[in-house]
């Protein structure tokens, strides 16, 4: 692995290392606040809220002023600061306003730190697998270390290790290298690209994934605890899922050479579709459960490999941070957040079941659309 691939790989690691930690668990903090489902759900949603109109803040600025990794390390120190106040935080409104604040400046990042990766990689984005799976092993050792440290230490100790994170995304900001500018002859208007429904089916069957992920990040943990699994079991089947995603990042150079990215890209959602209905219908069964995690692999993995390499082939040359901010806007924005306001609704009326089965129907949607498209060309 090159210097500049080592920078990277260092900063997805504690990127999704507070991931670990926030997904998983920050909505059990919330609940120990005595915040209801539905207010949860709304609090957890906001870091989906602000990708739909943060990345687009951000791109412009990185552009305006020709430093994305200058706004990456601003953006992840005043992370760090906003974050201090919800030690104090008891009430709705001033929680809301605080992670609303920290959702603004941790969106910043992840779009240009794409943008950056794949820029330093040029034509080998199929090696971009081997360094985002640095993120994945974040998270699983932060979520499974969280998890057994929660069965043993009060839960109002858990802003301490979220702060820590924070702190160590800014500080590995400072490392990342700005990335290579390159002359595109010609590039295809931006409009022009916008105008053609190929790209559309993409962003909106992205989207449509990130629905079925919202009841996922927002109340997998409250269901599961619901149904009597323990903080180091919730920790343990959501690490599960992230092994076998560090398994497929890896592996992702081969299965695009052999299948493609669409084709990879079409199979998530499928496979999503059976994922989520057994979490949905067979919560109880552990050996169930544990199945329907390693497809993790695929819903997250494959698909967000494949998306962003789909992207990047579509917005070509000085379009490349437009798209994958549109990217992040409409599929980790809108989608996320109509996800998990939808789950949380039917998390209220009807249970985990109703929310999890709106995963199933997403995705189905998701892949059926992805199918139409391709039929069409």
């Amino acid at each position: 692995m090159s210097a500049a691939a080592g920078r990277f790989a260092a900063y997805y690691f504690f990127y999704f290392a507070f991931v670990g930690v926030f997904s998983p668990y920050w909505s059990l903090y919330l609940q120990h606040l005595s915040f209801g489902a539905f207010d949860i759900a709304v609090l957890m949603s906001l870091l989906q809220v602000t990708r739909v109109f943060a990345p687009a803040a951000w791109g412009w600025l990185a552009d305006h002023l020709g430093r994305q990794a200058a706004v990456v390390r601003a953006a992840a120190a005043a992370g760090v600061l906003v974050f201090v106040p919800v030690f104090w935080i008891t009430d709705f409104a001033a929680m809301f306003a605080a992670m609303l604040l920290i959702a603004f400046f941790w969106s910043a990042s992840l779009p240009l730190v794409e943008t950056m990766t794949l820029g330093h990689l040029g034509k080998e984005t199929a090696r971009y697998g081997r360094i985002r799976l640095w993120g994945s092993i974040g998270f699983v050792l932060t979520v499974l270390g969280c998890g057994w440290w929660l069965d043993h230490a009060p839960i109002d100790h858990l802003p301490w290790l979220v702060l820590a994170l924070l702190a160590g995304i800014a500080a590995f900001a400072w490392r990342l290298p700005e990335a290579p500018r390159r002359v595109h002859e010609d590039p295809t208007p931006l409009r022009e690209l916008l105008r053609q429904p190929a790209v559309w089916a993409l962003l909106g069957a992205c989207a449509l994934m990130s629905v079925a992920h919202g009841p996922y990040y927002t109340l997998f943990s409250i269901y599961l605890a619901d149904h009597g699994y323990s903080k180091g079991a919730i920790g343990g089947l959501w690490a599960v899922g992230v092994v076998f995603e560090i398994g497929i990042f890896v592996l992702m150079p081969n299965l695009v050479a052999r299948w493609g990215f669409m084709r990879i890209l079409q199979a998530t959602f499928w496979l999503g579709t059976l994922r989520f209905a057994v979490i949905a219908l067979a919560v109880d069964s552990l050996p169930l459960l544990l199945a329907a995690q390693t497809l993790h692999a695929a819903t997250f993995a494959a698909f967000h490999a494949s998306a962003v390499a789909a992207v990047h082939q579509y917005f070509a040359g000085p379009h490349q941070a437009k798209g994958q901010a549109l990217y992040t806007s409409l599929s980790f924005g809108v989608g996320g957040t109509l996800g998990g306001l939808l789950g949380g609704a039917l998390y209220e009326s009807s249970g985990g079941e109703g929310a999890f089965l709106l995963s199933a129907v997403a995705t189905a949607l998701g892949g059926l659309l992805l199918a139409l498209s391709a039929a069409r060309r």
